[in-house]
């Protein structure tokens, strides 16, 4: 029978609480008013008074105090050691809530189906003399919303774990490590010399389209899926710098023979153990090593540091320069291998918080009120405002983060898109046809003038893609693409590179349009 009431409970909805769960971000909700993290409400107690029941469910709500922050911030996968540890606990929760219901006093060993089709076997499990609400209506609203809480942590722990997002997340970093095994880490450990092959700049691409994929993976806010995604990218784009400078200098040469200076040879030595550490750091940040930690290889790369350190070179200033580039490419090493905690600081994944993201959003905002302004009174002369903008974000600096990459794009386009618009608006006024320009090149400019009236619409467009207005958009939009195809230039060369500019500009509003409408956050 318990068996049977435990899968029941998993399988019906979620009402304790008058909880809802929002799709978007996998994220419990509630009416009432919120607790210190997502889907808890309490705690209410110490409840009144000392009856059993009471001070049971007093110490679960502890227990969800304590168990509540882990579950709201694990962003791991169903398969991690973490999130059956999780699991379990909560389960035992639900069954201390539960013996204040039944109260039978029995000693069994309890299989217990969980949503996600794993068993977990809870060993001698013991119910205590029967503990009753004994009908009053305060034991029993306090048991239901206990038992509310710990459902909605399940729910929530399970939603992050399993949320598309987050399938997206572990599949990029999969094919970053198959990337990475095949073109680093599988020839070193097939007993290559680092100097016997090349990385490849098809490979530093390769890593670096990943990066761009998981800095567009949508989160919808959750916290979990921010800091699974940075968390990813953090190791990612490690792992390209490291590339990226290895294609640079094709590794460190060894140009000086052991003849030239008595510490050459031993600098030589360590530049060898140098080449070995690169592939080693990158199967670490991948995951992709379980004998050695980063912390280890910080200690062995410090070590070597401190033995350069101690060489005499002074004297001869080849040489000195020599043992200079490889402390370099030391230090280069070293700066990844602080990785190992990365993500837990919210004030690093949360990129709300960071200075070039409010550098950019302050630039937007700018962005927005020229819009405004353009928008309602066709204001002309501010393309050279635009200009120093697009400057200026020029000058943002990303830190080599993909999201604010991303994020500066987004802000270039939009100032762009409004420099184009202006442009237009201005050409159209001052255009001034004469008599004998070709009909296909009217044509064009008749597309052209239909296109700077759908653009300030675009511009102005502030919805999402499943509204009508934005269908309606699209469609004009491509019937203008269909007018433009239907121009025949008959020769003329002009009318040809008209349209040709026509199409780009159609093609870049449908494209802007797309972009305001696809969600994306940092």
């Amino acid at each position: 029978m318990a068996v049977r009431w435990m899968c029941s409970l998993f399988r019906k909805p979620f009402d304790g609480g008058k909880r809802t769960m929002d799709h978007g971000s996998q994220q419990p909700q509630t009416q009432q008013t919120p607790g210190p993290f997502p889907g808890y409400t309490g705690p209410q107690g110490p409840y009144p008074g000392q009856h059993p029941a009471l001070l049971r469910l007093d110490e679960v709500q502890r227990e969800i105090v304590t168990l509540g922050p882990q579950v709201c911030s694990y962003s791991g996968l169903q398969s991690d050691r973490e999130y059956k540890r999780l699991e379990r606990e909560l389960t035992r929760l639900l069954l201390e809530v539960d013996k204040v219901r039944t109260g039978h006093q029995r000693q069994t060993n309890f299989l217990v189906q969980m949503k996600s089709h794993q068993f977990i076997l809870l060993n001698h499990v013991c119910f205590p003399t029967q503990v009753e609400t004994e009908g009053r209506p305060e034991l029993q609203q306090a048991r239901k919303r206990a038992a509310g809480e710990v459902e909605g942590l399940l729910r929530y722990l399970e939603g992050n774990a399993t949320h598309p997002s987050r399938l997206a997340i572990e599949e990029l970093t999969q094919e970053a490590q198959r990337l990475l095994n095949e073109g680093v880490i599988g020839p070193f450990r097939q007993g290559q010399a680092q100097d016997a092959f090349e990385i490849s700049e098809e490979l530093v691409e390769a890593v670096q389209d990943v990066s761009m994929r998981l800095a567009q993976v949508k989160t919808g806010g959750s916290v979990p899926l921010r800091k699974a995604r940075y968390k990813a990218l953090t190791r990612v784009c490690a792992v390209q710098e490291i590339l990226e400078g290895r294609v640079r200098t094709h590794m460190l040469a060894l140009p000086l023979s052991d003849d030239t200076h008595e510490a050459v040879q031993r600098i030589n030595q360590v530049m060898a153990q140098v080449s070995g550490a690169r592939c080693q750091e990158v199967a670490l940040l991948m995951g992709l090593s379980g004998r050695d930690s980063c912390a280890h290889l910080a200690r062995i790369l410090t070590e070597l540091l401190v033995e350069l350190d101690a060489l005499d070179v002074s004297s001869n200033a080849a040489v000195r320069n020599y043992r200079k580039q490889v402390v370099e490419e030391i230090n280069g090493l070293l700066k990844h291998l602080d990785l190992e905690g990365e993500g837990e600081d919210t004030h690093r994944y949360d990129l709300a918080q960071n200075d070039s993201i409010r550098e950019i959003e302050a630039i937007r905002g700018h962005v927005s009120v020229l819009r405004e302004e353009v928008l309602r009174h066709g204001a002309a002369g501010q393309g050279t405002e635009l200009q120093g903008l697009l400057t200026h974000l020029d000058q943002v600096d990303t830190g080599r983060n993909p999201c604010i990459r991303e994020a500066r794009r987004r802000a270039v386009l939009e100032v762009q898109a409004l420099i184009t618009f202006l442009d237009l608006w201005e050409a159209l006024g001052r255009r001034n046809p004469g008599p004998d320009e070709p009909p296909p090149h009217v044509a064009v400019w008749r597309v052209l003038s239909s296109l700077c009236n759908l653009q300030a619409q675009v511009l102005g467009f502030d919805g999402k893609r499943a509204d009508k207005s934005y269908m309606v958009l699209e469609e004009l939009l491509t019937k203008q693409l269909l007018a433009l195809d239907a121009v025949d230039p008959q020769g003329d060369q002009g009318t040809k590179i008209a349209r040709k500019q026509a199409v780009k500009h159609a093609q870049n509003i449908l494209s802007y349009l797309d972009m305001k409408t696809d969600e994306w956050e940092y």
